[in-house]
């Protein structure tokens, strides 16, 4: 299998660069680049695919994603008699822009927790959507200091967005949520590193933070609530879904890699979690678009890698 790297227009001498797009359709292939990438769309539908999320999509569809997360819109055929346009607004600025010290000051907290968010891809809702629609339409038509300041707050307005829905696997893109707890922190990063081991056991995640069985159990339910065992299981899974879309290795090699000892749990987990078994989820990724790897691309091309 390949995937696509996008070579965006964005340069260094740019805080972001919108793109504005009218029936243009979605020829894409399944993607991704280093920049974040807020993505509107009006008028069409279809499936969205970000990370190792596949789902239908509606008219008036707002997504963030973050860097190298991939992703695709496919829009449904149209009928004839549908005239209405399918506009896309895209938004793209730098991964590194938010790494200074003056993006540390806590007026940036809540934006800072957004972008750490978009590594799963983030899906707004209606309410969000409303006014985001208005600020990024504004982009289109400012210029210089004007538009940076438009930039901020659609920055500082989605940070502040309720119910928000993360897309992607948290094991898909090797990400957790922060957290305050440096305990937990402890917890999250020891799971990261031993998800693997298919003999992980509670007790010894446990012992990594000087805790019982009990009552790290309590702990972490309390902290993120959800069991160790199914937040196990949920990094276990994004990582083989990953290795499904990104490798060609097979099925049981993934498994074993992704900390499954037995073929047939894995296969039933993983259609528990994803609605289809391991080989048709495959299938769904497989790019049939062929693009040339050249030297030097332009804004808008693609480079494959394994």
């Amino acid at each position: 299998m390949k995937a696509f790297r996008e070579i965006t227009p964005l340069t260094s001498d740019d805080v972001f660069v919108i793109l504005d797009s009218v029936n243009k359709g979605f020829d894409y292939p399944l993607h991704h680049h280093p920049e974040y990438e807020l993505t509107l769309i009006k008028g069409s539908s279809g499936t969205r695919i970000v990370g190792d999320s596949v789902e239908k999509y509606k008219d008036w569809d707002l997504v963030l994603v973050g860097p190298y997360l991939v992703h695709k819109w496919d829009g449904d055929d149209k009928k004839e008699e549908d005239a209405t346009p399918c506009r896309v607004l895209t938004l793209q600025f730098g991964m590194h822009d938010f790494d200074h010290v003056f993006f540390s000051k806590k007026s940036f907290y809540r934006v800072k927790l957004l972008l750490e968010g978009a590594k799963q891809g983030i899906k707004f809702n209606e309410e969000t959507l409303k006014k985001a629609k208005k600020l990024m339409n504004k982009l289109t038509k400012t210029k210089d200091m004007e538009s940076v300041i438009v930039f901020f707050q659609l920055l500082d307005w989605l940070s502040k967005a309720k119910e928000v829905r993360h897309l992607s696997s948290k094991g898909f893109s090797n990400h957790t949520l922060p957290s305050s707890s440096s305990r937990l922190k402890i917890v999250n990063e020891y799971i990261l590193r031993h998800f693997s081991d298919s003999s992980l056991r509670i007790s010894t995640v446990a012992e990594s933070v000087n805790l019982t069985k009990s009552a790290f159990s309590h702990f972490f339910k309390k902290s993120t609530n959800r069991s160790y065992t199914d937040f196990l299981l949920d990094i276990r899974l994004g990582y083989a879904s990953k290795l499904l879309i990104d490798t060609d290795k097979l099925v049981g090699t993934i498994a074993y890699k992704s900390g499954f000892h037995n073929i047939t749990n894995f296969n039933r987990a993983f259609k528990k979690h994803f609605g289809k078994p391991p080989i048709q989820f495959r299938k769904i990724y497989q790019v049939k678009n062929q693009f040339d790897a050249a030297n030097q691309l332009k804004p808008g091309q693609f480079l494959s890698v394994k």
